[in-house]
């Protein structure tokens, strides 16, 4: 090996190589890929258009632009990269998603958690919003 750089945050190795044999250079570029392990167990390689698409839906109607929501999928990616986990269940990206979607939008959010942590009556709602409101009031004197 003649040389390695990094780029993309330490995402891609750029090398550059020499054949033992003919002396030729060459450069090689290794990529981190990142695995998403479904709940029917299935691997697929991580999105960040998946992520953005399930996200525009709870942002439908609402003051958000596709710029914050390319923001926030880098976001969930780098927080998912963070681990060093090469495979992650599904449900942690979903886990992923929220604490970036509330600061981006409480709306959406609660839409986002509705379906992602099956709220099944008012009451999930209700200590939703109620967990909103207390994260958002001034702390107590």
């Amino acid at each position: 090996m003649v040389d390695s750089r990094e780029q993309d945050e330490g995402q891609v190795i750029r090398r550059r190589r020499s054949c033992p044999e003919c002396g030729k250079r060459f450069t090689t570029v290794e990529e981190a890929t990142l695995a998403v392990i479904k709940r029917s167990g299935v691997t697929e390689p991580f999105s960040r258009q998946k992520v953005v698409s399930g996200v525009r839906r709870a942002c439908q109607g609402r003051p958000v632009d596709e710029d914050a929501l390319a923001q926030l999928a880098q976001t969930v990616e780098e927080t998912i990269r963070a681990t060093g986990c090469a495979e992650i269940p599904a449900p942690e990206v979903g886990l992923a998603i929220l604490g970036p979607l509330r600061e981006l939008d409480e709306v959406a959010y609660l839409r986002f958690a509705s379906v992602y942590q099956a709220f099944s009556s008012i009451d999930d709602f209700e200590k939703a919003i109620g967990d909103l409101r207390a994260d958002r009031s001034p702390p107590a004197l």
